[in-house]
């Protein structure tokens, strides 16, 4: 008989590898074409079958309730908090009550994987293993937890090891049954203070659960970096189709597919896609080129954009040359003078205020 699944998002983490784009707000709701990186994850359940998702929650909890009660997801959702950052382990005993005795999976929020995971939820469904984990191979295992075999059996792994054994990197989805709540109560925090997801799992295949492991053949993506978001960025934007719901004026073009949202306005401005302009927005005597996403309520004039994701209500204004590759968080105020350099590479926190030369 196939296993009834719940879902345990984690949503919780302070993000410092995004700072200081995350000081005001959570990584997981750095959004990845006009959406926050946690809806794709949501996306990625409720397309797998699972209705009943659990959302770990820490300091920014009011942030992630507003995004994701606002979206209308067709699942059951409940928030979990956690009251401090004590490891993705912690996060499972967290979720104790909501959890129960149901077989669950385990999805850290801010992980992007393009392919999504129907196929490796159907498996753990239909299996009567204990426990699951997805692995990918990386450039370098030595910042992951990695996975050690013994013939195909899945013997060991290992957090962030100076000599890596294998390049599969254990990734940020697992799988589990209610044997991982005696794996959580029966380790102990480790070095820097957290219950360790790589321990539960140790813990488990020594005390001869049955964990399987399996490797992601498409693209996966932990988006918790300045580069890594902007290339999720990149790959959703290639899948999209071009839709235009808001106003362009006469003189200006929109080349290939672009997401014009309501209410977002293009005045003499040219928009080379794939491109995302959120609701509200307005492009003013401007080129954004592509592979670039705007967020609601920005004012992008006499400015040029490319390749980057620019956050909600942010004023560019007058730059003497492009923004390339570049992370802009929210309520920024960009602002150039008449002299012009060559580019800008750039990644502004909420609130910020840049004047340009």
């Amino acid at each position: 008989m196939a296993r009834n699944l719940k879902a345990l998002v984690l949503s919780g983490g302070k993000g410092s590898r995004l700072r200081p784009l995350t000081y005001t707000g959570a990584k997981q709701l750095v959004p990845i074409a006009n959406r926050p990186v946690l809806f794709y994850a949501l996306d990625d359940l409720i397309e797998a079958g699972i209705s009943d998702i659990g959302i770990v929650v820490g300091d920014t909890e009011d942030q992630v309730r507003a995004a994701v009660d606002g979206s209308g997801f067709q699942a059951n959702i409940s928030y979990i908090k956690q009251d401090a950052p004590l490891g993705i382990a912690h996060a499972i005993k967290a979720g104790r009550a909501f959890l129960g005795d149901s077989p669950f999976v385990l999805f850290l929020g801010d992980n992007f994987i393009r392919e999504g995971v129907v196929q490796h939820v159907e498996r753990f469904r239909q299996g009567a293993h204990d426990a699951g984990v997805l692995l990918k191979e990386v450039d370098r295992p030595q910042d992951f937890g990695v996975a050690e075999f013994e013939g195909e059996r899945l013997a060991r792994v290992v957090e962030k090891p100076a000599n890596p054994p294998t390049n599969l990197a254990v990734i940020g989805i697992y799988f589990f049954t209610a044997r991982a709540h005696e794996a959580v109560d029966a380790i102990r925090p480790s070095a820097r203070g957290e219950l360790e997801i790589t321990d539960t799992i140790q813990w488990l295949i020594d005390h001869g659960a049955d964990v399987r492991a399996e490797q992601v053949e498409g693209v996966w993506i932990d988006t918790g970096k300045h580069d890594d978001l902007l290339e999720a960025n990149r790959l959703v934007l290639e899948t999209i189709q071009g839709r235009v719901e808001g106003t362009v004026d006469e003189h200006s073009k929109l080349h290939g597919p672009v997401v014009l949202e309501p209410g977002a306005v293009v005045e003499r401005s040219v928009i080379s896609g794939p491109a995302a302009i959120g609701r509200d927005t307005r492009i003013i005597d401007s080129y954004v080129g592509p592979f670039t996403s705007i967020d609601h309520g920005c004012v992008i004039e006499q400015s040029e954009i490319s390749g980057s994701v620019i956050m909600e209500n942010t004023k560019v204004r007058a730059l003497g040359h492009r923004i390339e590759h570049s992370l802009i968080g929210r309520n920024v105020e960009f602002t150039g003078d008449q002299r012009k350099p060559r580019s800008y590479q750039v990644v502004l926190g909420d609130y910020s205020k840049v004047s340009a030369p």
